[in-house]
């Protein structure tokens, strides 16, 4: 068997503790990446690196930037608000129309909810 790295080891643990973040299962998150749940048990486990490719694919599906996986870096200001801001900035205008769509029918249902 072949010996960890610790890279792979951090790097895997991030992509784990977002991919739970974002609350999608291993089986979702594979799907959304276009790898097998098979493929990122073993890169959240650290026993094999991911490329460059699957890098970008799982930064573009989580809506993080790569430095939060390479190297752990959190929203500098440590605010949730801060992070979700950035990561509606990541979104394509498509993506954010959607998101945005949805957010103001969840408002609305929160506010009859107050009534």
């Amino acid at each position: 068997m072949q010996e960890k790295k610790a890279i792979n080891i951090e790097i895997g643990a991030r992509i784990k503790a977002e991919r739970e973040k974002a609350g999608l299962t291993q089986e979702r998150f594979s799907e959304l990446i276009g790898l097998g749940p098979k493929s990122v048990s073993a890169f959240e486990r650290g026993t094999v690196g991911i490329s460059f490719a699957t890098l970008k694919k799982i930064c573009q599906v989580l809506s993080i930037s790569s430095d939060s996986i390479l190297f752990g870096q959190e929203s500098k200001s440590g605010n949730d608000l801060a992070e979700l801001t950035a990561r509606l900035e990541r979104l394509t205008p498509r993506q954010y129309k959607v998101t945005e769509e949805i957010l103001f029918k969840l408002l609305e249902v929160f506010s009859f909810q107050e009534q």
